[in-house]
């Protein structure tokens, strides 16, 4: 069963009107969008998610609730394509959960847990090329050591790297608890069992086989640029690296230039055109926390266009 984080906070902070058009960049088991559907009936709804299996089920589960939808089966960084075929010019609100899906999670086939046995894969799309057994496989020494360094952020980065070479030259790392095993064996028990650095590892790993961060900073942009006025976007984040990228694009499009700071008219193209509704990130409230360790990690982010 998927737990859709900060339900009711995330509801709330879009500000739902009855009319308007809304944009689920993240639709994943659809329990945000359900909410956001009960709504807007009069409104349309349109949604993205890069996994098949999401789509099909969240289809015939929005389709309970309303025919008012559009699903799409592609990476958020594509939606201006998508909604430019749509003729969508000014959206009322923007979702992004940034998560990865508990379905995703307790499948063991899908290769996103490091608790479970697995065909090492990650892949959010399972039509893209690259999956994690490519890169761990045929990755550079250099490469993954930046990969680790980069999008995990963990101390061990070279001697973790330095291992997966050594051990692939034996026989192809597959299965996601061989690759457990070889960051254990690199980094030593007591540093393993303290530190957990296969979290860091795993998280790396996806976020260059889905091309992660990028795809949120090309989404994120044209998101605010085409925001309806009194619209807003609402950003959950699970880690700093997502986090950092949110609250500096934000920054960008809610504060005037250092260059134009302290004169006394400031031309328009150069003047903010949001603004960022909570100052600190809200987290989940500790009922949810003990109904779902998940959130634990969960942000939110919300800004309005002015």
């Amino acid at each position: 069963m998927h737990y859709s984080v900060m339900k009711e906070e995330v509801i709330e902070a879009l500000n739902i009107q009855e009319t308007g058009i809304y944009v689920d960049a993240t639709l994943g088991y659809a329990g945000h969008s359900s909410e956001i559907l009960k709504r807007i009936k009069k409104g349309i709804l349109f949604a993205f998610d890069a996994d098949k299996e999401a789509i099909s089920y969240s289809h015939q589960l929005l389709l309970t609730i309303g025919s008012n939808f559009k699903l799409f089966h592609a990476n958020f960084k594509d939606m201006e394509k998508y909604l430019k075929d749509e003729k969508i010019e000014e959206v009322d609100g923007y979702l992004f959960d940034l998560g990865v899906s508990s379905p995703q999670i307790d499948n063991e086939k899908r290769g996103f847990s490091f608790m479970k046995n697995g065909s090492l894969d990650m892949r959010m799309n399972q039509d893209s090329k690259i999956s994690a057994q490519d890169i761990v496989n045929s990755y550079s020494e250099q490469s993954l050591r930046d990969i680790f360094f980069k999008y995990g952020e963990e101390k061990q980065s070279r001697v973790i790297a330095k291992e997966i070479i050594n051990a692939r030259k034996q026989k192809a790392i597959t299965k996601t608890l061989e690759l457990v095993e070889v960051i254990k064996k690199s980094v030593g028990a007591n540093y393993f069992y303290k530190n957990h650095p296969e979290r860091l590892i795993f998280q790396a790993l996806r976020i260059e086989v889905n091309q992660e961060l990028s795809s949120l900073e090309i989404a994120l942009e044209y998101a605010i640029k085409h925001l309806k006025k009194g619209g807003r976007i609402v950003v959950l984040t699970f880690h700093s690296l997502e986090d950092r990228i949110v609250k500096n694009i934000f920054k960008k499009y809610s504060e005037v230039d250092e260059v134009f700071k302290g004169m006394p008219s400031i031309p328009l193209e150069y003047q903010p055109i949001i603004k960022i509704i909570n100052k600190k990130a809200i987290q989940a409230s500790n009922q949810e926390l003990q109904e779902n360790s998940r959130s634990k990690s969960a942000k939110m982010r919300v800004i309005e266009r002015i």
